[in-house]
């Protein structure tokens, strides 16, 4: 029987788009419930727009996935290597913290066993959701979708409410997680 086609994920690197993005935990797990990876998140975020010259538009980090609207200032630049900036730094400092604190049952739930080599995965394999956002009009639709998610499912009444997400900086409280960069800037 052969084996079902690997499904690929199709990204377009295309000056003057936002993409709307989502990476999820492995195994959708929930990595992400405490304030140390949170602030790991929120550290790769704010390294990835200084270091690949991104504008971060919107965030929401959520038990198991994380969702980011962000838009390429370069004319030239790959969507592979924005999502490697951003995941990376969050899998070292995990696998770092963990292999430090000698959790070996989280070592090894996190890790895949390979015939060559055996690979931590804080993040699902592969790209995650990437959407390219090139009308105007569709951002604030994006930024809603993205800050109502832990409304959705929950957590708290309001998009405010949530503490790990952009919600308040566009509400201008005074004092927020990261600073987010104008959109019609």
């Amino acid at each position: 029987m052969d084996p079902l086609p690997r499904k690929t994920r199709r990204s377009w690197n295309e000056p003057g788009h936002a993409h709307f993005l989502t990476y999820s935990c492995f195994q959708r797990l929930p990595l992400l419930t405490r304030d140390r990876t949170r602030r790991w998140v929120l550290d790769a975020l704010d390294a990835t727009r200084r270091e690949l010259d991104v504008a971060l538009w919107v965030y929401v980090i959520m038990p198991e996935h994380v969702h980011v609207l962000l838009c390429p200032r370069r004319p030239s630049y790959e969507m592979r290597r924005i999502l490697v900036a951003l995941k990376r730094p969050v899998s070292d400092a995990a696998r770092e913290y963990l292999e430090q604190s000698e959790d070996d049952k989280w070592l090894d739930r996190l890790s895949v066993e390979y015939p060559s080599r055996r690979v931590f995965r804080f993040w699902q394999s592969g790209g995650g959701f990437d959407h390219n956002v090139f009308r105007e009009k569709t951002v604030p639709a994006v930024v809603d979708y993205i800050h109502a998610n832990p409304v959705r499912r929950g957590f708290v009444a309001q998009p405010t409410d949530w503490e790990w997400s952009s919600a308040r900086f566009w509400e201008t409280w005074p004092s927020v997680a990261l600073c987010m960069d104008d959109p019609f800037a």
